[in-house]
């Protein structure tokens, strides 16, 4: 199901990663999409991006991420949410979690659904 409005990006973000489906996750980006990783490198298009959750979503992780605004102008909107992902190592032993807050960039589509511009896990920290 396609991102109706832009908090719909995050909804279905968690439900994809919390899936470890990382077809849905790319899904999610615009093709000339930015995803930032945590020491600063931007990762360009969505092959690069699927790699990256492909690569991160082996140990299966688990996300819980709340929104905490939407701020949409025309067919952009800014995005903020505090998320948190927990797991377990190869032994099977809980890892510490991690927590951040994130800025995206969405934009709406020809067809009204909304993707990822820019994605800046860490953003908002």
């Amino acid at each position: 199901m396609p991102a109706k409005t832009p908090e719909d990006t995050h909804r279905l973000f968690a439900e994809a990663f919390n899936a470890g489906d990382v077809e849905a996750l790319a899904a999610l980006y615009e093709p000339t999409a930015v995803l930032c990783k945590s020491n600063g490198e931007a990762l360009a298009g969505v092959p690069l991006i699927r790699q990256a959750y492909q690569a991160f979503l082996g140990a299966r992780p688990k996300i819980r991420l709340e929104t905490r605004y939407a701020i949409p102008m025309g067919d952009l909107a800014l995005l903020r949410s505090d998320w948190e992902i927990t797991g377990v190592d190869s032994a099977g032993r809980p890892l510490a979690p991690s927590r951040h807050s994130s800025t995206e960039v969405v934009r709406r589509q020809p067809d009204g659904t909304w993707l990822y511009v820019i994605d800046h896990p860490f953003g908002a920290d």
